[in-house]
């Protein structure tokens, strides 16, 4: 899969310094997958979850973090539209993304 963007990961990740080994592999992962659909999807990482307009949330480091991305199953791209901590994912709008 085509991971866009690993700037988005790498900004979060120097300000949370404790993230990073979680959500570098989450990347690593990401990048040599070849999913087809979410269940698919599902077998890579058991917490995620469909939210609806192809976006998904991934728990990170035992749910301290969440990833929400947008995947294009089809063109084999993932999309970085959220990374923060629990309490960040609960105070935003998720139909803005």
């Amino acid at each position: 899969m085509v991971v866009i963007s690993y700037g988005a990961l790498r900004t979060y990740m120097e300000k949370h310094p404790d993230s990073e080994e979680a959500l570098n592999n989450w990347y690593r992962i990401s990048q040599k997958a070849d999913w087809s659909h979410f269940h698919e999807l599902k077998d890579f990482f058991n917490s995620v979850d469909a939210i609806g307009n192809d976006l998904y949330v991934i728990n990170i480091r035992g749910n301290k973090y969440r990833l929400i991305v947008r995947i294009i199953f089809r063109v084999r791209t993932i999309f970085i539209k959220f990374v923060g901590s629990h309490a960040e994912y609960d105070r935003i709008d998720i139909s803005t993304l």
